[in-house]
């Protein structure tokens, strides 16, 4: 992903799921780092935080306790300072008004984990591939 090699904010709450995009991005060479945060509401302090590098993609998981994902997407995309940060949601909800809220509030892409770890590699590779090739303002 690089983009001057910022951070991959990941904002996920399940700890199984965090290692599996961890272990994927490895797998796939991404050497950016990685910043974990467990709910929206850390997630919109660490962006906050003006002592944090801004990310150069933020990858989201939508049911998270505290502040969920599409409470921390209206946050994030009505904010100027953070509003062109691609925010990729990666979850395991099939709710269509999720998808609906997440396009509502600009998100850049909306992908179901796969159960298969290779697969979920595949889904992390297809997103590492369009962000490494896809000019940022």
């Amino acid at each position: 992903m690089k983009v001057t090699n910022r951070p991959i904010l990941l904002v996920e709450d399940d700890q199984v799921d965090m290692m599996s995009v961890t272990r994927a991005l490895k797998q796939i060479h991404v050497s950016n780092k990685i910043v974990h945060r467990e709910n929206g509401e850390d997630g919109l302090n660490y962006l906050q935080d003006e002592t944090n590098d801004k990310p150069c993609i933020i990858l989201l998981d939508l049911n998270m306790p505290i502040m969920n994902g599409i409470e921390f997407l209206e946050a994030v995309k009505s904010d100027d300072r953070f509003r062109r940060i691609p925010v990729v949601v990666l979850t395991t909800s099939d709710e269509q008004q999720d998808k609906v809220n997440s396009f509502d509030f600009g998100v850049a892409g909306y992908m179901s984990k796969p159960v298969d770890y290779w697969q979920f590699v595949e889904v992390i590779r297809s997103i590492d591939a369009y962000w490494t090739i896809s000019e940022m303002p």
